[in-house]
């Protein structure tokens, strides 16, 4: 039995000028029957939305570069492209109930088109009674109206070693349970570069060895969040907080932020940020919480350009049986490193963070011994 389907023996055409839209869709398919894979040969295909099936997979032969703008064409990136073709689409590739996907190898590029454009997307009305495990994989995903990767009800999930850029929501929007993000790359995004939130919050995520960075709201954004584990990723000069856990409908809780490096976070980008969102961690209204080991430090854009930032290193407020302890920032903050807006209950230890801030921004050099 043939599992593997190759989209040009459908009639796809690689040459980043012809619809490709009904040859995909009907490698795809056809997959679906079999559980099977369809597979994308090199080079640059124009598809609207295109609706993956249950247990299958599409899988291309990854080749990119950072600096890519347009696509295959323009000679910076390789590989399997598929490039949105019109305005008229929610997505790129929709995967909502098609449980157990894999998508793999892909470079997909919105081109900036419409409005709320997600590269991927799982929208449902509720959970269901199955799964959905979708697993992304070595991915390149920008130029979206919307966010990259759209999780809205998601159930058990996996995204790693992707590149995950320029998009014009998050890099990554969660509204779900039970997920590992790891060892990818969130960079450029107008959004967060990780944005966990919904109507029935978000659970049981471990983020881990993710480089994130430029997100122009800020890094990683919690709100109504439980039982996430944020450890070991380097956030580099984010618009906002590298962390967010905000206030919402429910006190978010469970959470782990360790072994992490915050770098000028709180980037001044924007004219309407928040006082306290200029900082590298900002946590408030929850309980359980466990922020320690990470390092935190000043900076601004590269090239010496633009103004320093965070102005804040760490701000708490209404913690609960909490720990915020042994977290370091030499030089972490402009104004102050620790900012306790109290409000605490019972059990909320802030103790031995070593910071400094900044006593002369005129004359600030890098840090000495």
């Amino acid at each position: 039995m043939n599992n593997l389907f190759n989209v040009l023996d459908f009639g796809a055409v690689p040459d980043g000028k012809t619809d490709s839209t009904e040859s995909f869709q009907r490698a795809i398919d056809e997959a679906g029957k079999v559980f099977g894979t369809v597979t994308v040969p090199p080079g640059e295909y124009l598809c609207n939305s295109l609706k993956m099936r249950p247990r299958t997979g599409i899988q291309g032969y990854p080749s990119w570069s950072y600096r890519n703008t347009q696509g295959f064409s323009d000679g910076l990136s390789g590989g399997s492209v598929i490039r949105l073709l019109s305005s008229d689409n929610k997505c790129l590739l929709d995967i909502t109930g098609a449980f157990g996907v894999t998508v793999k190898g892909l470079c997909l590029n919105g081109c900036n088109l419409g409005e709320n454009i997600s590269g991927i997307l799982i929208e449902k009305d509720d959970y269901g009674k199955e799964e959905d495990t979708p697993r992304i994989e070595d991915c390149k995903i920008g130029f979206f109206t919307g966010d990259g990767i759209r999780f809205f009800r998601v159930w058990c999930f996996s995204i790693r070693h992707n590149y995950i850029h320029s998009n014009k929501g998050n890099g990554l929007y969660i509204a779900g349970w039970d997920g590992f993000i790891l060892d990818n790359w969130l960079s450029g995004n107008r959004g967060y570069g990780i944005c966990g939130e919904g109507p029935d919050g978000n659970a049981a995520i471990i983020v881990t060895a993710n480089r994130i960075e430029w997100n122009q709201k800020g890094g990683i954004y919690i709100k109504d969040g439980n039982t996430w584990n944020i450890n070991g990723n380097s956030i580099d000069r984010s618009g906002g907080p590298a962390i967010y856990i905000a206030e919402g409908r429910l006190a978010s809780h469970n959470i782990t932020v360790t072994g992490n490096i915050f770098n000028r976070s709180g980037a001044p980008w924007r004219k309407d940020m928040p006082e306290y969102e200029s900082s590298h961690v900002w946590l408030e209204h929850c309980y359980n919480i466990v922020c320690t080991s990470n390092t935190m430090l000043v900076g601004r854009d590269d090239g010496a350009k633009g103004d320093f930032s965070p102005n804040y290193g760490i701000v708490v407020r209404q913690l609960k049986n909490s720990v915020v302890k042994d977290n370091i920032g030499q030089s972490g903050a402009v104004k102050k490193f620790l900012v306790d807006l109290g409000e605490h209950g019972e059990n909320a230890k802030i103790e031995d963070n070593f910071g400094s801030h900044i006593e002369d921004i005129s004359t600030y050099d890098w840090p000495k011994w």
